[in-house]
């Protein structure tokens, strides 16, 4: 049902946890199968210095928020921004349709991490 890559970022995900430092959260619900995502970031500068997850779901939803946090880190606040569910579903090496939904909580809760950010750091 998954491809290697996907079974490596489940098996092994990358930046899970809280940063030390976090300046932003986003935590994003499924509203379909229950899977919950929380995205931080530790914003420096407009660049996200560090980012982690914590997913309550399925191989899908781990694997796509560990993927996220890859693509985002080290990325400005518009260029995480433009990271689309396709984008994240292509870097894993494809989803089954039936999993893409988890993919697109990964984004949204990336997102709802950064509007977080910017409304409580407005200048």
């Amino acid at each position: 049902m998954y491809n290697e890559k996907v079974l490596d970022h489940f098996n092994n995900p990358r930046n899970v946890g809280e940063p030390e430092e976090q300046n932003a959260v986003g935590v994003v619900q499924s509203e379909s199968c229950g899977d919950t995502t929380y995205v931080y970031l530790d914003v420096e500068d407009g660049i996200i210095k560090d980012i982690k997850f914590r997913t309550f779901g399925c191989a899908a939803a781990i694997a796509s928020s560990s993927m996220l946090t890859e693509m985002a880190k080290g990325k400005t606040l518009e260029e995480a921004r433009k990271i689309s569910t396709e984008s994240i579903v292509n870097e894993l090496g494809g989803l089954p349709e039936q999993k893409i939904h988890c993919s697109v909580l990964a984004g949204d809760a990336l997102k709802a991490a950064i509007d977080d950010y910017i409304a409580n750091h407005k200048e």
